[in-house]
């Protein structure tokens, strides 16, 4: 074998410094989770953290709460209905954004978009602001809450999709046509299980944000409601009990099942895909 035939493929290993900074990354991000857990595991009287010890006893007073555990059923009830909504809503405008080509298509995309950068508390007031003057009836009552959330929500979703859009083969579609099959029935049959993992994604993005969503839920939730963090705020005003930091345990605990499902169906997607193709 002549000289200079053989190539040495060299790796390039990752800089100490940029391990060093991934790992005080992680640690920065996972310390809050750590001390909410502990403080809801805390046996002592207050909130405090470390804690005096770990006991069950404060998360036996959540499920015993008069505040926290309805409120958490009703962020819970909530973020479904966000889901649903910000899921279809936002699968139909990513369609239509990727799909055609028209005057303003970018202006539409970035007003789609728009709530990802405005201030939380700006659109929600600004949504209670007009609730109060176009006289839909939808100040404080559950209909205007859900709609705050999907506004909040939907690009999560638009976002999602259109990213798994990127790239689509119409081949597909072209070819189940001249089969004979309908539009809707392209559509079921090969659009929706290609894109699909991108939609699962943004529906769980949509609830989780949904769930924790705190400016819109302060100006238009209803009176005789309250969602989870409205409650940890109100309770964290006048008390300090770790009734609070147990919710937060729980809250982290949908959180996570939701990602661990949604990397579940997303892969169980994929592999689909892979298979049809």
């Amino acid at each position: 074998m002549a000289k200079g035939q053989v190539k040495v493929r060299r790796e390039r290993s990752v800089p100490v410094i940029m391990r060093v900074l991934a790992i005080v990354s992680l640690v920065l991000l996972l310390a809050p989770v750590v001390v909410v857990i502990l403080a809801g595991l805390n046996s002592g009287d207050h909130l405090t953290f470390p804690p005096d010890g770990l006991s069950l006893r404060w998360v036996v007073a959540f499920f015993r709460s008069g505040a926290f555990l309805p409120a958490y059923l009703f962020s819970l009830l909530l973020a479904l209905c966000t889901m649903f909504f910000s899921t279809i809503l936002g699968t139909m405008i990513a369609l239509v954004l990727a799909r055609n080509e028209f005057p303003g298509k970018q202006m539409a995309r970035a007003f789609f978009m728009a709530p990802l950068m405005l201030p939380g508390i700006v659109l929600g007031l600004a949504l209670y602001l007009f609730y109060l003057s176009s006289g839909l009836g939808l100040t404080r009552t559950m209909p205007g809450l859900v709609i705050g959330h999907v506004l909040v929500t939907c690009p999560y979703v638009i976002g999602t999709v259109n990213a798994s859009l990127v790239g689509f083969d119409k081949s597909y579609e072209e070819a189940a046509r001249s089969l004979g099959a309908g539009p809707l029935k392209t559509f079921r049959i090969i659009t929706l299980p290609i894109i699909s993992p991108g939609i699962i994604a943004g529906s769980v993005f949509s609830f989780i944000v949904s769930f924790g969503q705190f400016d819109v839920s302060l100006f238009l939730t209803p009176p005789d409601y309250n969602p989870l963090p409205i409650a940890l705020y109100s309770s964290l005003r006048y008390t300090f009990e770790p009734t609070a930091a147990a919710a937060g345990i729980f809250a982290i605990f949908l959180v996570v099942v939701s990602m661990l499902i949604t990397a579940r169906l997303t892969n169980l997607r994929k592999l689909a895909n892979v298979n049809f193709s």
